[in-house]
This record gives C-alpha cells, sequence and structure tokens, in this order.
C-alpha cells in the first residue's frame, strides 16, 4: 500500500505510521493511518472473519446508541489473542489516538475490558472480559444505571409534581403512574436476572416457551378451582 503525504498536525503525533505489529495473526504489517479516517475499512493484515467482525459489531453498536468507533474497539479487542496497546488500536482501525484513548475510557466504564501490564513494555495495554456471562450481566448491568435508572427517578418527580397540580388531567396522572410502575418493574427484573447464578439462568433459557406454558397451566387451574 503506498504511503501518503499527509501533514502531520502536533496533537496527532505518528498519526502516519510505519511501525510493525503483531496483534492478532503473528505475521506482521505495515499500516498507513488517516487521523480523520472514518472506521469503514480496517488497516493492517487482519484475517478476513476478524474485519468482519469487528465492522458489523460497530454498526450494531450504533443500533444500540453506542458509539461505532467504541463498538469496533470492545470487538478488536474480544477478538485479539493478545492483548493491545492504544497505539495498535489507533494503527489498526485508522482513528485518532484520541478518539482510542476517549473510547478506551468508555468500555472501562462498564467493565468489559481492562488494563494489564505487559513485561519488558512500558505502554498500558488492554484486553476484552471474554466470559460472555459476565460481559452480558456488566452490560446489562451498565444499561440499568445509565438508562433505567434516570428514567424511574425522573418519572418519580414528574407522578410527585403531578399529585398537587390540580391542571393535570386524571387520565394523564393515571398514565405517569403507569409507565413509572413499568420502568420499576423492568428495573427489579434487571436486577434479579443479574443477581441469578449462572446455572439458573441456562435452565431458564433452556426451558424458553416452557415457562409461559406452565404459568399458563397454573393459573387455568387456579381459576378452575375457584
Amino acid at each position: 500500500m503506498a504511503k501518503v503525504a499527509v501533514p502531520e498536525p502536533p496533537e496527532a503525533r505518528n498519526c502516519l505510521s510505519d511501525k510493525v505489529i503483531q496483534p492478532l495473526t503473528g505475521r506482521p504489517f505495515r499500516s498507513v493511518i488517516s487521523v480523520m479516517t472514518e472506521i469503514t475499512d480496517l488497516k493492517g493484515d487482519l484475517p478476513e472473519a476478524v474485519r468482519r467482525f469487528v465492522l458489523e459489531w460497530g454498526n450494531l453498536g450504533e443500533r444500540w446508541g453506542v458509539n461505532r468507533s467504541v463498538s469496533q474497539i470492545h470487538a478488536l479487542l474480544y477478538a485479539s489473542k493478545q492483548p493491545l496497546a492504544a497505539e495498535d488500536i489507533a494503527d489498526i482501525l485508522g482513528i485518532a489516538r484520541s478518539n482510542v484513548s476517549n473510547s478506551l475510557r468508555e468500555l472501562q466504564t462498564w467493565n468489559i475490558i481492562r488494563s494489564v501490564p505487559i513485561l519488558g513494555d512500558r505502554r498500558t495495554f488492554y484486553t476484552a472480559e471474554t466470559d460472555l456471562w459476565n460481559l452480558m450481566a456488566r452490560i446489562a448491568a451498565g444499561r440499568k444505571t445509565r438508562e433505567l435508572d434516570p428514567a424511574a427517578a425522573a418519572l418519580r418527580e414528574c407522578v410527585e409534581m403531578s399529585r398537587d397540580d390540580k391542571s393535570v388531567d386524571p387520565v394523564v396522572q393515571v398514565r405517569l403512574r403507569e409507565m413509572l410502575d413499568f420502568v420499576e418493574r423492568t428495573s427489579r427484573w434487571y436486577e434479579q436476572m443479574i443477581a441469578l447464578p449462572r446455572s439458573t439462568i441456562i435452565t431458564l433459557m433452556k426451558l424458553g416457551g416452557g415457562i409461559a406454558r406452565l404459568i399458563d397451566r397454573g393459573g387455568k387451574k387456579s381459576r378452575d378451582l375457584s
């Protein structure tokens, strides 16, 4: 691949790099990085399956309300056998170091990646949580904290305000209380599911629709006895 002559701004040191790295395949590669590159293609000698996984995970992340670069960095770390430094990630994905740093901090707040030391290297390396049960539990806990908890707090305030406000129609008051009840029930369900042992969750997943049929039979039996 031919190198592109691009003026190098001070804040983008090493934005054009021919540093040899070996993150995933064991084969060295050289990359040419543009600071403003949108992550629609990946640099370097990545296996095609890994390349596709990273790109698709980024697309899915956007649909879930997660920044594309955050999702792609997470996918890259998950698919990497060895921990990667921020410089390696920037080189592979073709994005600015500052974007990588911000994305890594975001992933750390979700507790789905962690920093690890590498003997003889002073840089900070990162690796992803690869236990899928832990990963899903942490994502669920994070979404509850970021989405359900603030929604419940806002709805409680609205419900309290509506109680003493005669200008709020009773129908609207009922709707606000119903929405608050729904969000609170969902939040409690999240907490209960996260706290369940892994073996119990696996059993529930295997039961699938059988749980609904069991509940329906129990309800029918109760109605017959009443």
